[in-house]
C-alpha cells in the first residue's frame, strides 16, 4: 500500500500545493485528503531507478490513453495507481523530458503538486506486461463525506473531454553533449530491443551483426541460392541479426529460466560458422588442393565429397528457423564444449570434460603429447627397415606412446587440484594469502587430502612412466611382434576375449542381484548378504581379488601387447610399401589410433573385449578386402562401438516407456498421445540414429510416448557451475537467526547427511568399482543409491585410470506420494512372486517365476548389490513434545540442567577467576542473607525440583538441600582445592548461575513455561544460544560472557542429552560418580549443537562418532521440535544402475517443459510416477527450479588410492622414497643371508641378529622364551660389561639361552649421555646380561616387510670393529656396532608395545621416528647418527 509524507510539515507542503488543483472538489473530500495526509504511516519518496519497488516509492508513467499517472508501491509487493491532474502537467513533462535519458527522477526535479492529487483517489493498480488495469477504490471508512456531492464530482471528472495522447521521447545520448530523440519510452523500447550490459556486448553485437550482413552477400554474390531460397536465405539473416536486438526469451536450448544473454549470441555465431564452412567447401571443391583418398571404400577429399558437404551445409543453413525453433543446437559455450569433449574423447581417448575451461586443457595436453609421439612415428617409418628388426626409433616411439598414455589416463581432466599443488610449491605466498583469508571458517580437510593424492599420483607416475617405457622398448626391440606376427596377433586376440568375457560378462553376472533376470539371488555373495544389520566395513572376497587381478593384466598387459603388435605390424607394411601410403598421413593416423587405444584401454577396460571381437570378427572374417590394417580398423571400430552402445540404450529406453502394457498415463494427453505415436515408429527410429550419431538425449515431449530429439550436451550434462553454498550462522544476520530460523525446514537441514555421503564416496567409489562392488561401468553412467532414508542418485562423468569424477543428487528424505512408490519398487523382492501369465504354479528353487522374469526385462534399471556397505550416519529422531508433555519429565530436564551447569562451573579454568571477581561477589552477596528467595513468575513447584515452598520462590538452602552433594563431589574431581561449605563462593556462584540458567529458560518461553508449546520454544532458544538477559539481578553475568557461553549454554545442551539417557535407563544417573563420568563421556565423544552452527557441519565432516541437535520444524501442515541424534556407522545400500539415455532424455524433457513451454503444473503428467523408468526419482534430481534435489554436490573426483581395502591389497603408490627404503631392507635381509651362511650350524634366524654361535652378536629374538625378571640361573659370564645404572634405567630382563645348548650371546645397548658430568666408565666386566623377551614391540625381528637386524652391519651401518659413538670406552665389543634406529623401516608402531619397550623407554615407537627419546628418558640427548656407507647415499637422497 503506498503512504503519504509522514510528518506534519510535508503533509502542509503537500495540500498548499495541491489546493489549487482541487478547487472543483467538494469540501468533504478536501477533509478526507487532509486525514490521509496526516495519517501517514511510510516515507513516500520518489524512485531511485526504475527497479526500486521499496515501500512508498513513486513512478510515473503514461498509460494508453496518453494520461499521465503514477504509481506508489507499498507493502508486500501491493500499490495505488494514481492519476495525476493536469495543472502542472507542463512542469511534470519539462522534469519528464530532462530526465527521458536517464533510468530514474530526482526528488528536486517532480513538481510538488503530483503529491497530493495522488493521495485523493488512490486506486490498486494491476500491472499486466504493457498493460494497465485500473481498479477503483471504495473508502467505506469516511462517513462524514458527502457522498452525493462526491459521486457528481467523479461523474463531471469522467464526462471531461480526454486529454490528447502526450508525445514523448527517450533521449538517447550518443556522444558529450550529443543525443538523439527515440519515439519510444522506456518500458516500450524493453519490449522492442534487448538492453546491453556493458560496452563489450555492444562492440559484439555489432561486429556479428556487420559480419553476418558481409558473410551473406559473400552467399549471394557467389550464387549458392537462387528463386525462392534467396528469400529464405535473407529471412535466415534477418532472423540472425534480430536476434542480436530481442532475442527469443525464453529458447528452445536455454538452460536456464529468466534472461539468458548468451543465447541471444548462438543464431548469429551459428550463421557465421556454417557460411565460412559453406565457402570453404566450395573453394577446395574448386582448388583440389590434394588427391582424394579412399577409405573403407569410401572416396574422401574429391571434389564430389566437398560440394555434397557444401550442399548439406547450405540446406542446413536455410533450415535455421525450424532447427531453432526446435532447439536443436546449444548455445555457443555448450556447444564448445560438447566439441572439444568429443574430438579429445574419440579422437585422443580422453575422459570428460567438466567445463569448456577444462576441456580446452584436455585437449591441448592430448594435442601436445602427440604432436611429441609423431615425430618419432614419422622418423622411425620414413627411414628403411632391416629384414627381421624393428629400428630403435620405433621402440623409442613404442616406449613413449605407452608410458605417457599410461599417465595421461591417471590424470583429470581438471587441473585445479594441480595448479593448487604447483602454486602451493611455487608461490607459497599466495597460498599463505588464502589461508589467511580463509581462516574464520572451519578448516576443511577435504582439500589437503586432495593435494595430497595428486602428489602420490605424481610421485608414482615419476617412476612407473620410465618403467613402463623402458620395458615397452625393450619388447618392441626385441623383434617378438615381426618374428611371431602370424600367429601372436591371434593368439592375443583370443586371450583378451576371453579374459574379458570372464572379467566383464561372467563375474559381474554372477555377483548380481538377479543373475540373468532368471535366478532370484546372487551366487558369488558378499560376505555381509546375509546380514540383517552390518556391522563393519566390507570384505573384500576373493572374485573381488580376481576381477581387479584380471582387469589389471588386461590394462598393463593384454591390450598394450594388441597394440604395440598392431602398431609395428602396420609399421613394417606401411615401410614395405612406401608407395602405397601417404607416410605422412599414416603417421598421423598411427600416431593418434595408438594414443586413443591406449588410453581407452588403460581408462575403461569393460568396453573393450567386445570391441575387438567386433574388429576381428569384421575385417578378418566378414570384410577381409576393406581393411585398412588392423591398427586403423580398431579405431575405428572404437568409434562405431561407442555409438552403437548409446543407440541400444536408446531402444532399450524407448521400448521399455512406451510398452503397453506398463504405461502410465500421468495426463489426459498422455493418453491421446499413446496411438498417435504408433504411426511414426520409423521417424522415431530415425532421430534415435541421429540422437546416438551427435550424442543427443532422445526425451519424451510432456513426458509422452512422443519422442523428439534435443540439442547435444556433454557427458556433464547441466551447464552449471556447482559451488554448493550453505546457509548457517556464519552466512547469515544476527536478527534471522534469532527472529526465525535460516532453512528450518527438514529438507535444508538433512542436505548435511548427503554431503557427509558424498565425502564417503570420494574416499571409496573408484576402489568400489575397481573391486567390482557396483558392476561394469563407463563415463556417463547413473546409479541410485538406496537405504532407509538416504535416496541418492549417482553421475559418474569422468573415468580414469584410478580415477573417478562423480556428482550426486540427494531427494528428499519424506517424498511425495510418487517417490515412494518409486523406491519401493527398486526396494522390494520379487523372488516370492510366482505367477505364470494369470496363473500362480510356483518357481525353482533360486529360480524366478515367469511373470517376475518377464517383468524385470522390462525395466530400464537393474540391482546390481543389494548390500552395498558405506559409512555414514544412522539418523533417530525422538518428538520433543512427547517427551516433556507431563510435568515430572520436565522437572528432569531441569535437575539435569542444574546439574550441568554446576559440572562446567567445577569444570572450568576459569573458576579462581570468577570466585575472586568483586564484580560477581557483590553482585551474589545477598544470596546468602537468611530469608533470601528469588521469586521469579517463572520458578514452580511443578518444574524446580529445590524450590522452596515457605519462600516461595529458590533459595539458597533449598537449593543446597538438593545440590550440595553433587557439588562438593564435582570439587573433589577438580585438581585444585576448592571451598565447598554451602556458603562458599562456588556454592554461590553455582547458585547464582542455576537461577540464571532457569530465568533464562522461562524469559525465552514468555513466562509461559507451564504450556508445553512456550517451553518447547524456549527450550529451543536456548538450545541454539539465544540467551536474553532482562532481569537486573542477572546482569553481573556480564562480567565475564564465557559464563554464559562455557557454562550455561552447554548446560542445557547437556541436559537434553542426558534427559534423552534417562529414558533407557532411569536409574543410572543416581550415584555422583556414574553422572560425573557420564557428562565426561559425552563431553568427550559427543558433539551437541544446534543444526545452524558450523560447528555442526564440520563435526559430521570429520566423521564424529556422534553427534544431538534440538530441531524446530516449522512447515505449512506441521510446527514440531524433535531430538536429532546421530550415530555413525556403516550403512546398507542397495545399488541400482539405471539407463543413462533414460536419465538424459527425462532431464532433457523436464528442461523443455518447463523452461521452454513453461509448464509450471506442480502435479504435471511428466513427474507422475513410472516404476519402469523411475521417471519421478530421475525428474526429482533435475537442477533447481527443475527438479527439487535438497543437495547437488559439486563435481567430486574419487582416487583409487585413497581406498584402504585396495591399498592394502596392491599396496602403497611406488614412488623413489619406496624404492631406496625397499632397496636397503634388500641389502639388510641379504647381508643376514651372508652372515648365515658363513657361519657353521647358523640359521637365518641367528643372522638376524649378527650371526649365531658365541657371544659374537644377537641371537633370534623369536627363539628366546620370555623371562620376568634376569636371574643367576638363567643367565651366562661373558666379557660384556653390565648396563650401567640410569636415573630411569628399571630392571633389565635377562636374555635367555636359545635351548640348543650355546651360551646366549650378549645385548649391548650403548646408553644415551646423561645430562650434567657422565659418570666414570666401569671396567669390562664378566656378569650377567640383560635378555631381550621376544614380542611385537621395536625389537621384533619381525616387521610388515621381512626381519631386520639390529647390529654388526657390514658395509652399510657401520664398519666392523669401530666403537660406537658416545659410548662408554671398551664398553662395546669390536664385532658389533650400535643400533641405529633411523634406518629401521620395518619397526611396527602400531601394535602395542611389547615388554622390551616398557622395560627400555628409549625404546619406544615414537621415539624411535622422531629421534628423540621419550618417557622418563626425555630429558636425554639424542645419540649421535651412525655414519652411514657410501653405497646407501645415493639411495637415501631420493627418499621423500
Amino acid at each position: 500500500m503506498g503512504s503519504p509524507p509522514s510528518s506534519l510539515q510535508e503533509a502542509q507542503r503537500g495540500r498548499a500545493a495541491s489546493h489549487s488543483r482541487a478547487l472543483t472538489l467538494p469540501s468533504a473530500l478536501h477533509f478526507a485528503s487532509s486525514l490521509l495526509l496526516t495519517r501517514a504511516g511510510a516515507t513516500v519518496h520518489e524512485a531511485c531507478t526504475f527497479d526500486d519497488t521499496s515501500e512508498g516509492a513513486v513512478h510515473y508513467f503514461y498509460d494508453e490513453s496518453g494520461v499521465r499517472r503514477s504509481y506508489t508501491f507499498g507493502l508486500a509487493g501491493g500499490g495505488y495507481e494514481n492519476p495525476v491532474g493536469q495543472q502542472g502537467e507542463q512542469a511534470a513533462n519539462g522534469a519528464w523530458d530532462r530526465h527521458s535519458h536517464s533510468s530514474s527522477f530526482h526528488s528536486t526535479d517532480v513538481p510538488e503538486a503530483a503529491g497530493s492529487l495522488n493521495l485523493l483517489q488512490p486506486r490498486p493498480v494491476v500491472l499486466q506486461g504493457m498493460q494497465v488495469r485500473r481498479v477503483p477504490l471504495e473508502i467505506p471508512e469516511f462517513d462524514l463525506l458527502d457522498q452525493d456531492s462526491l459521486h457528481e464530482s467523479q461523474e463531471q471528472t469522467l464526462m471531461e473531454e480526454a486529454p490528447p495522447r502526450a508525445q514523448h521521447s527517450y533521449k538517447y545520448w550518443l556522444l558529450p553533449g550529443r543525443w538523439t530523440s527515440v519515439r519510444y519510452e522506456r518500458l516500450a523500447l524493453l519490449a522492442l530491443l534487448d538492453r546491453t550490459r556493458g560496452l563489450v556486448e555492444n562492440i559484439l553485437g555489432v561486429g556479428l551483426s556487420s559480419l553476418v550482413a558481409f558473410l551473406g552477400y559473400l552467399l549471394l554474390l557467389k550464387g549458392f541460392f537462387t528463386d525462392i531460397w534467396v528469400f529464405q536465405f535473407c529471412l535466415v539473416i534477418a532472423s540472425c541479426q534480430y536476434s542480436l536486438l530481442k532475442s527469443v526469451q525464453p529458447d528452445a536450448a536455454s538452460p536456464m529460466h529468466g534472461h539468458n544473454w548468451v543465447i541471444a549470441y548462438s543464431r548469429p555465431v551459428y550463421f557465421c560458422i556454417c557460411c565460412l564452412l559453406i565457402w570453404l567447401l566450395d573453394a577446395l571443391g574448386s582448388a583440389q588442393p590434394f588427391p582424394p583418398v579412399s577409405l573403407y571404400g569410401l572416396t574422401l577429399f574429391s571434389a564430389s565429397f566437398f560440394f555434397c558437404a557444401r550442399d548439406v551445409a547450405t540446406v542446413f543453413t536455410l533450415c535455421f528457423p525450424f532447427v531453432f525453433l526446435l532447439g536443436l543446437l546449444p548455445q555457443v559455450n555448450t556447444c564448445l564444449m560438447y566439441l572439444l569433449e568429443q574430438i579429445d574423447m574419440h579422437g585422443f581417448g580422453g575422459t570428460a570434460a567438466t567445463s569448456p575451461l577444462t576441456a580446452v586443457f584436455s585437449l591441448s595436453r592430448s594435442l601436445l603429447a602427440a604432436a611429441l609421439l609423431y615425430g618419432f612415428c614419422l622418423g622411425a617409418i620414413k627411414t628403411p627397415w632391416p629384414e627381421q628388426h624393428v629400428p630403435v626409433l620405433f621402440s623409442v616411439f613404442c616406449g613413449l606412446l605407452v608410458a605417457l598414455s599410461y599417465h595421461l589416463s591417471r590424470q583429470s581432466s581438471d587441473p585445479t587440484v594441480l595448479w593448487s599443488l604447483i602454486r602451493s610449491k611455487l608461490f607459497p605466498e599466495l597460498e599463505e594469502r588464502s589461508l589467511e583469508t580463509a581462516r574464520a571458517e572451519p578448516p576443511d580437510p577435504l582439500p589437503d587430502k586432495m593435494r595430497q593424492s595428486v602428489r602420490e599420483v605424481l610421485h608414482s607416475d615419476l617412476v612407473m612412466c620410465v618403467v613402463i617405457a623402458v620395458l615397452t622398448f625393450a619388447i618392441s626391440a626385441s623383434t617378438v611382434f615381426i618374428a611371431l606376427k602370424s600367429v601372436l596377433g591371434f593368439v592375443l586376440y583370443a586371450l583378451a576375449g576371453a579374459v574379458g568375457f570372464f572379467t566383464h560378462y561372467l563375474l559381474p553376472q554372477l555377483r548380481k542381484q538377479l543373475p540373468w533376470f532368471c535366478l532370484s539371488q546372487p551366487v558369488l555373495k558378499p560376505l555381509e548378504y546375509s546380514q540383517y544389520e552390518v556391522r563393519g566395513a566390507a570384505q573384500v572376497m576373493w572374485f573381488e581379488k580376481l576381477y581387479a587381478g584380471l582387469q589389471c593384466m588386461e590394462k598393463y598387459l593384454i591390450y598394450p601387447a594388441v597394440v604395440l603388435n598392431a602398431l609395428t605390424v602396420d609399421a613394417h607394411t606401411v615401410v614395405s610399401h612406401p608407395d602405397k601410403f601417404c607416410l605422412y598421413c599414416r603417421a598421423l593416423l598411427m600416431t593418434v589410433a595408438g594414443l586413443k587405444l591406449l588410453r581407452s584401454a588403460f581408462c575403461c577396460p569393460p568396453q573393450q573385449y567386445l570391441t575387438l571381437a567386433f574388429t576381428v570378427l569384421l575385417f578378418h572374417f566378414d570384410y577381409p578386402r576393406l581393411s585398412q590394417g588392423f591398427l586403423l580398423d580398431y579405431f575405428l571400430m572404437s568409434l562405431l562401438c561407442s555409438k552403437l552402445w548409446d543407440l541400444l540404450y536408446k531402444l532399450r529406453f524407448v521400448l521399455t516407456y512406451i510398452a503397453p502394457w506398463q504405461i502410465t498415463w500421468g495426463s489426459a494427453f498422455h493418453a491421446f498421445a499413446q496411438p498417435f505415436a504408433v504411426p511414426h515408429s520409423a521417424m522415431l527410429f530415425v532421430q534415435a540414429l541421429l540422437s546416438a550419431l551427435f550424442s543427443t538425449p532422445l526425451n519424451p515431449l510432456l513426458g509422452s510416448a512422443v519422442f523428439i530429439m534435443s540439442y547435444a550436451r556433454p557427458l556433464k550434462f547441466w551447464e552449471r557451475d556447482y559451488n554448493t553454498k550453505r546457509v548457517d550462522h556464519s552466512n547469515t544476520r544476527l536478527v534471522t537467526q534469532l527472529d526465525r530460523n535460516p532453512g528450518a525446514d527438514d529438507n535444508n537441514l538433512n542436505s548435511i547427511f548427503y554431503e557427509h555421503l558424498t565425502r564417503s564416496l570420494q574416499h571409496t567409489l573408484c576402489g568400489d568399482l575397481v573391486l567390482g562392488r557396483w558392476g561394469n561401468y563407463g563415463p556417463g553412467d547413473c546409479f541410485v543409491l538406496a537405504s532407509d532414508y538416504l535416496n541418492a542418485l549417482v553421475h559418474l562423468i569422468e573415468v580414469g585410470n584410478g580415477l573417478v569424477t562423480f556428482q550426486l543428487r540427494g531427494l528428499e528424505f519424506r517424498g511425495t506420494y510418487c517417490q515412494q512408490r518409486e523406491v519401493e519398487a527398486i526396494t522390494e523382492g520379487v523372488e516370492e512372486d510366482e505367477g505364470c501369465c494369470c496363473c500362480e504354479p510356483g518357481h525353482l528353487p533360486r529360480v524366478l517365476s515367469f511373470n517376475a522374469a518377464f517383468g524385470q526385462r522390462w525395466l530400464a534399471w537393474e540391482v546390481t548389490a543389494s548390500k552395498y556397505v558405506l559409512e555414514g550416519y544412522s539418523i533417530s529422531d525422538n518428538n520433543a513434545a512427547s517427551m516433556l508433555q507431563v510435568f515430572d519429565l520436565r522437572k528432569i530436564l531441569i535437575t539435569y540442567y542444574v546439574k550441568s551447569i554446576i559440572y562446567y562451573v567445577s569444570r572450568s579454568p576459569k573458576l579462581e577467576a570468577w570466585l575472586s571477581h568483586e564484580g560477581i561477589a557483590t553482585a551474589l552477596r545477598p544470596v546468602r542473607a537468611p530469608g533470601y528467595a528469588d521469586s521469579d513468575p517463572t520458578f514452580s513447584l511443578s518444574v524446580d525440583e529445590d524450590y522452596d515452598l515457605r519462600l516461595s520462590g529458590l533459595s539458597l538452602p533449598s537449593f543446597c538441600a538438593v545440590h550440595l552433594e553433587w557439588i562438593q563431589y564435582c570439587a573433589s574431581r577438580r585438581g585444585q582445592p576448592v571451598d565447598q561449605d554451602w556458603n562458599s563462593p562456588l556454592v554461590t556462584l553455582c547458585f547464582g548461575l542455576c537461577v540464571l540458567g532457569r530465568r533464562a529458560l522461562g524469559t525465552a518461553s514468555h513466562s509461559m513455561s507451564a504450556s508445553l508449546e512456550p517451553f518447547l520454544y524456549g527450550l529451543h532458544a536456548l538450545f541454539k544460544g539465544d540467551f536474553r538477559i532482562t532481569s537486573p539481578r542477572d546482569e553481573w553475568v556480564f562480567a565475564d560472557m564465557d559464563l554464559l557461553h562455557r557454562v550455561v549454554a552447554p548446560g542445557v545442551r547437556m541436559a537434553l542429552k542426558l534427559h534423552q539417557d534417562h529414558f533407557t535407563s532411569p536409574d543410572e544417573y543416581e550415584e555422583p560418580a556414574a553422572l560425573y563420568d557420564a557428562i565426561a563421556a559425552n563431553e568427550e565423544r559427543l558433539v551437541i549443537s544446534h543444526e545452524g552452527d558450523p560447528a555442526w557441519r564440520s563435526a559430521i565432516l570429520s566423521n564424529t562418532p556422534s553427534l544431538l541437535a534440538l530441531r524446530h520444524v516449522l512447515d505449512d501442515a506441521s510446527d514440531e521440535y524433535k531430538i536429532i541424534m546421530l550415530n555413525r556407522r556403516h550403512l546398507s545400500f542397495r545399488v541400482i544402475k539405471v539407463n543413462r539415455e533414460c536419465v538424459r532424455g527425462l532431464w532433457a524433457g523436464q528442461q523443455q517443459e518447463l523452461v521452454f513451454l513453461r509448464n509450471r503444473n506442480p502435479e504435471r503428467g511428466s513427474i507422475q510416477n513410472a516404476k519402469q523408468a523411475l521417471r519421478n526419482m530421475i525428474n526429482s534430481s533435475c537442477d533447481q527450479p527443475l527438479g527439487y534435489p535438497i543437495y547437488v554436490s559439486p563435481l567430486t573426483t574419487s582416487l583409487a588410492g585413497s581406498h584402504p581395502q585396495l591399498r592394502a591389497l596392491w599396496g602403497g603408490p611406488v614412488s623413489l622414497g619406496a624404492i631406496a627404503r625397499w632397496l636397503l631392507h634388500s641389502w639388510e635381509r641379504l647381508h643376514k643371508g651372508c652372515g648365515a651362511g658363513c657361519n657353521s650350524g647358523g640359521n637365518v634366524d641367528d643372522s638376524d641378529c649378527g650371526g649365531g654361535g658365541g657371544g659374537s652378536g644377537l641371537t633370534s629374538l623369536a627363539s628366546n622364551p620370555p623371562l620376568a625378571q634376569p636371574t643367576p640361573e638363567n643367565t651366562a659370564g661373558g666379557g660384556d660389561q653390565p648396563l650401567p645404572p640410569g636415573p630411569a634405567w628399571g630392571p633389565r630382563p635377562s636374555l635367555s639361552g636359545s635351548g640348543d645348548g650355546r651360551p646366549p650371546p650378549l645385548l649391548q645397548w650403548p646408553p644415551p649421555r646423561l645430562p650434567g658430568p657422565s659418570p666414570a666408565s666401569p671396567a669390562p666386566t664378566e656378569g650377567p646380561r640383560p635378555s631381550r623377551p621376544p614380542g611385537p614391540g621395536l625389537l621384533s625381528s619381525e616387521g610388515p616387510s621381512g626381519k631386520w637386524s639390529l647390529g654388526g652391519r657390514k658395509g652399510l651401518g657401520g664398519s666392523e670393529g669401530e666403537p660406537a659413538s658416545g659410548s662408554p670406552k671398551g664398553s662395546t665389543p669390536k664385532s658389533q656396532a650400535p643400533l641405529d634406529l633411523s634406518l629401521s623401516p620395518d619397526i611396527n608402531t602400531d601394535a602395542s608395545p611389547s615388554r622390551a619397550a616398557q622395560d627400555f623407554p628409549c625404546l619406544d615407537g615414537s621415539a624411535a621416528e622422531s629421534g628423540t627419546p621419550t618417557g622418563a628418558l626425555g630429558d636425554w640427548p639424542a645419540p649421535a647418527e651412525e655414519q652411514e656407507s657410501p653405497a646407501a647415499q645415493p639411495l637415501l637422497e631420493h627418499q621423500y
